[in-house]
C-alpha cells in the first residue's frame, strides 16, 4: 500500500498528527452529507453509484475492519453483520452485499450509521493516543484517510447523478460564486523528448499504484494550455461529431448508438439553448469552463475531430510536475468546473489540478516493479488493472490536498458520471528550453507560518492580505476585476492606455535614458508588459514573493520585449533591497493597482521612504483608488454575485496549508465596511458560530461574531496622494485621473 513508502522510521511520530487529520477528514464527510435528507441518503440511481448512507458506513467499515479489529486490544465489533453489509469488493475479507442493490438497504437507518461512525471515531481516537503504534498500523490509518477522501468525491458525484433524475431539479448547494470571465485563447506548450522519471518516489503518502518511480522515454510533445472547454465541445456537436462514425473507436460508436449519446451527460437543450444540470441546480452552459462528464470514448473522438490526441499519462505527469497541485477543489464549494483566469502563465499549463479529471490515452497497468501490498488491502488497486483508462489531476469534487502529480485515477472507458474532461496533446518537435534566472534574496522573508500565527494571536486578529493569492485566489481576484461593481482595474488600465506617451515622457524627463523599471508585486507582469514599449527602460526587474511564478512570467516578457530582464523573489513589503548589480542606475518603481492602500498611512510613508533609500536617484509610477461614495465602495468589495466573499473566505484555505491550521470555511462569513474616519474599506471574516481553530503549537477559539481582519484598502484624494508621495521622498508629483475622479496615476520623484 502507498503508506508504506514513507519508511517505518518516519511513520512512528505520525500518531499525533494523524489524530488531527483523522478528526478533520471524518468531519468533512459528515459536512458533505449535512445538506441531504434521510431520503436523499438512502436512494441509489444506478448500479455504479451508491447511496450516501452506504458511503458513510463503508468509510467507517474500513477503519473497523483494517485498523481496530487487528490493532485495538479487546475491540469487538458492535454489529458483526456490518462486516459483509458494507464490504465493497474485498474478497479476502468475506462476502459482500450486492452493489446494485445498496439502495434497498433501508436499515440500518441514517441515524444508526451516524451512531456507528461516532462509536468508531471514539475507538480510533483512543487508539491514536498511543505513542507506540506499529508503523504498519499508522500506514493503514493514512490509507484509510485517503480512502475516505475518495469516497467524499463519490458522495458528490453520486448525489449529482441521483438529483439529475428528479424533475424538481433539486440543488445540493447554492449557486457557485463566480461570473463568467473571458479568458485568453488557448495555446500549446512544447516539451522536450528524452528520458523522464515518473511515479511516486517517496516522501509522503501515495497509493501503491503510483509507484515504483521509473524512467520512461518520451518523444517531443506539445500539451494544450487549458482543458477543452464547453465552447469547443459545442463546436464538436454542431459539426455532427456524435453522428460521424469515422471519429470514433468501434466500442465507442457502439455506445453512441446503443445509449443515444448526443452531448455530455447532464446537458439538455431547451428553447434552442444548451443548459446543464449541476450540484447547484439547472444552469446555462458556460462556454469558457472545462467540459465535464464525457467518457473516454467521447474524449478520444473529440481529439480526433480537433486534429490532436489525448496525452499519455507519462506526458501528463511530466507537464504536471512543473505546476503546484492547487486549483478548484471541493473546498472552494463551487462543486462545478470554473472558467480559467484571464492570464496564461508562460510555459506552464493551466488548470492541471482540480476542475475536471483529464482522460489520458493510457491503460491502467502496473508500473515496472509494481507489487500489490500483502493482505486484503492488496485488493485496493491491483486487481483493477485491466479494461480501465487512467485519468489525472482531480476535480471540483476532490478533497483539497488529496492530489499529487503522480496520482492515478482509473475508470472504464464508458463512464460519464464523474467530473471527467480532457486536455489535448500533439506530437512535437525537438526543442531547447531556457528559463530566465530569478534570484531569491535571502533574509528578507520571515517564516509564513510564524507570521500567520502571530497575526491570529494579535488583538484584533488579522491575516495579511498577501495570503489571498494562491492559485484559486488569483483566479477569483481576476473574476472580481471583471465585475460591474469593481471598476478599479478597468479604470487604471484606461488611464495608462490614454496617457502612456505622456507618462513615458514624464519618466524620461526625471530619470533620463537607460533607467531600470522595478515592478513591485509583478505577478504575471501583464501591467508592466503593456507599458514597456512606451517607457523603454534599459532594464526590467520583476519583484514578487514567488520565485517560480516569476520565472514563467518573465519567459513571456522575454518573448515580447527584447530588453534586459531580471527577477527577484522577496517579500518586499516586509523588507526591500536590491543587490549591488541592480542598484547601479536610476530606478523607476512601478507600484500599480492601489496596492499602497493595503498599508496604513504611517506604514505607507515608511515603505516609500525605504524605496527611496535603496536608490537615491529614483522615481515612482503609482496607481491609487480615489475616495468616493461609500455605497459604491462597499458594493465593490461585497458584490452581488458573491465573488469577493468567496475570495475572502478562500484565504482560510491558504492559511490552512501554510500554518497547518483547521479553519472550516463554512464557519465564517465575509464582511466589508467603509471606515469614514480612515477613508478606507476594511474586509473581515466573521465567525457565524463558535469556532475552535488549532494549529501546530497554538490555537484560538473564536466566538460567534468575532472578526479576523483580512484587508484594508485606503482611498485617496488628490491632495492626500500628493502629500503621501512628497512625505515619502518623491517630489513634484504629476497626476492623471479618469473623468469621474475614481482613480489616479502619478509620477513623482
Amino acid at each position: 500500500m502507498g503508506g508504506e513508502k514513507r519508511g517505518f522510521k518516519d511513520l512512528r511520530p505520525l500518531s499525533r498528527e494523524l489524530a488531527g487529520r483523522f478528526a478533520a477528514v471524518r468531519a468533512a464527510s459528515v459536512a458533505l452529507a449535512a445538506p441531504l435528507s434521510d431520503e436523499d441518503c438512502s436512494a441509489q440511481s444506478m448500479p455504479d453509484a451508491s447511496p450516501v448512507k452506504w458511503h458513510l458506513a463503508h468509510m467507517t467499515w474500513f477503519f473497523e475492519t483494517f485498523v481496530l479489529v487487528p490493532a485495538a486490544n479487546g475491540y469487538t465489533p458492535s454489529n458483526p453483520l456490518f462486516r459483509d453489509l458494507f464490504n465493497s469488493y474485498y474478497n479476502s475479507v468475506g462476502a459482500q452485499f450486492s452493489r446494485a442493490q445498496r439502495g434497498l438497504l433501508s436499515r440500518p437507518s441514517r441515524e444508526s450509521v451516524s451512531a456507528w461512525r461516532s462509536e468508531i471515531d471514539t475507538a480510533m481516537g483512543a487508539l491514536l493516543e498511543a505513542d507506540d503504534l506499529p508503523p504498519a498500523t499508522l500506514a493503514l490509518i493514512e490509507l484509510g484517510l485517503a480512502h475516505e477522501e475518495q469516497h467524499q468525491e463519490l458522495m458528490l458525484t453520486d448525489v449529482k447523478h441521483l438529483f439529475s433524475h428528479n424533475p424538481l431539479q433539486p440543488a445540493y448547494a447554492g449557486r457557485w460564486p463566480l461570473t463568467t470571465i473571458l479568458p485568453k485563447p488557448c495555446g500549446w506548450i512544447a516539451y522536450a523528448g528524452g528520458l523522464h522519471e515518473i511515479g511516486h518516489a517517496g516522501g509522503g503518502f501515495a497509493f501503491d499504484n503510483e509507484g515504483p518511480a521509473h524512467r520512461v522515454w518520451l518523444e517531443p510533445f506539445e500539451l494544450a494550455t487549458h482543458p477543452v472547454n464547453n465552447g469547443q465541445w459545442l463546436g464538436f456537436i454542431e459539426d455532427c461529431g456524435y453522428q460521424r462514425p469515422e471519429l470514433w473507436l468501434a466500442a465507442g460508436w457502439d455506445r453512441v448508438c446503443s445509449e443515444g449519446w448526443s452531448a455530455p451527460l447532464y446537458w439538455r437543450k431547451r428553447d434552442g439553448n444548451w443548459r446543464c444540470f449541476t450540484l447547484h441546480g439547472d444552469s446555462p452552459i458556460d462556454r469558457h469552463a472545462p467540459v465535464a462528464h464525457v467518457s473516454f470514448y467521447e474524449a478520444e473522438a473529440f481529439a480526433r475531430w480537433a486534429g490532436g490526441r489525448l496525452p499519455t499519462e507519462a506526458e501528463w505527469e511530466v507537464a504536471a510536475r512543473q505546476v503546484e497541485p492547487v486549483g478548484n477543489f471541493a473546498d472552494s464549494q463551487a462543486f462545478h468546473p470554473l472558467a480559467p483566469g484571464a492570464h496564461i502563465t508562460a510555459g506552464r499549463p493551466e488548470q492541471m489540478f482540480g476542475d475536471v479529471w483529464e482522460w489520458t490515452r493510457s491503460d491502467f497497468q502496473p508500473y515496472p516493479g509494481y507489487k500489490p501490498a500483502a493482505g486484503a488491502v492488496g485488493e485496493y488497486n491491483g486487481k483493477f488493472m485491466v479494461g480501465q483508462q487512467v485519468l489525472r489531476g482531480g476535480s471540483c469534487a476532490t478533497a483539497p490536498g488529496h492530489i499529487r502529480a503522480s496520482y492515478r485515477n482509473f475508470f472504464p472507458p464508458d463512464v460519464r458520471w464523474q467530473f471527467s474532461g480532457l486536455r489535448l496533446a500533439r506530437d512535437g518537435k525537438m526543442m531547447a528550453a531556457s528559463r530566465p534566472a530569478v534570484r531569491q534574496l535571502a533574509g528578507l522573508s520571515d517564516d509564513p507560518g510564524a507570521l500567520l500565527a502571530e497575526g491570529l494571536d494579535a488583538e484584533p486578529p488579522r491575516i495579511a492580505s498577501g495570503n489571498f493569492y494562491d492559485r484559486l485566489g488569483s483566479r477569483l481576484f481576476e473574476a472580481i476585476t471583471e465585475l460591474p461593481e469593481y471598476g478599479l482595474t478597468r479604470t487604471e488600465t484606461a488611464i495608462f492606455t490614454s496617457n502612456a506617451d505622456a507618462i513615458a515622457a514624464e519618466v524620461r524627463r526625471r530619470l533620463g535614458a537607460g533607467f531600470q523599471m522595478v515592478d513591485l508585486g509583478a505577478g504575471n507582469c501583464q501591467k508592466a508588459q503593456a507599458l514597456l514599449p512606451f517607457l523603454k527602460p534599459g532594464r526590467y526587474v520583476a519583484v514578487d514573493i514567488s520565485v517560480d511564478f516569476l520565472a514563467t512570467a518573465l519567459e513571456r516578457v522575454q518573448i515580447s520585449w527584447p530588453g534586459e530582464v531580471a527577477g527577484l523573489g522577496m517579500d518586499f513589503v516586509r523588507g526591500f533591497a536590491l543587490p549591488p548589480e541592480l542598484a547601479d542606475r536610476p530606478t523607476l518603481y512601478f507600484y500599480p493597482g492601489s496596492s499602497i492602500g493595503n498599508f496604513t498611512p504611517d506604514e505607507a510613508l515608511r515603505f516609500l521612504n525605504q524605496l527611496r533609500a535603496v536608490v537615491a536617484d529614483s522615481a515612482i509610477l503609482i496607481g491609487v483608488d480615489m475616495d468616493k461614495d461609500p455605497a459604491v465602495l462597499e458594493a465593490a468589495y461585497d458584490d452581488s454575485a458573491g465573488v469577493t466573499a468567496a475570495f475572502n473566505r478562500n484565504v482560510l484555505n491558504s492559511v490552512n496549508r501554510q500554518l497547518g491550521s483547521d479553519f472550516r470555511l463554512e464557519d465564517w462569513r465575509h464582511v466589508a465596511r467603509y471606515d469614514a474616519d480612515a477613508t478606507r474599506i476594511e474586509m473581515y471574516l466573521e465567525a457565524t458560530r463558535t469556532a475552535a481553530v488549532r494549529w501546530p503549537g497554538g490555537g484560538r477559539t473564536f466566538a460567534a461574531g468575532d472578526r479576523i481582519r483580512t484587508e484594508i484598502s485606503t482611498k485617496w484624494t488628490r491632495d492626500g496622494l500628493s502629500g503621501l508621495l512628497i512625505g515619502g521622498g518623491f517630489a513634484n508629483p504629476r497626476i492623471w485621473t479618469d473623468p469621474e475622479l475614481g482613480f489616479a496615476v502619478a509620477v513623482a520623484g
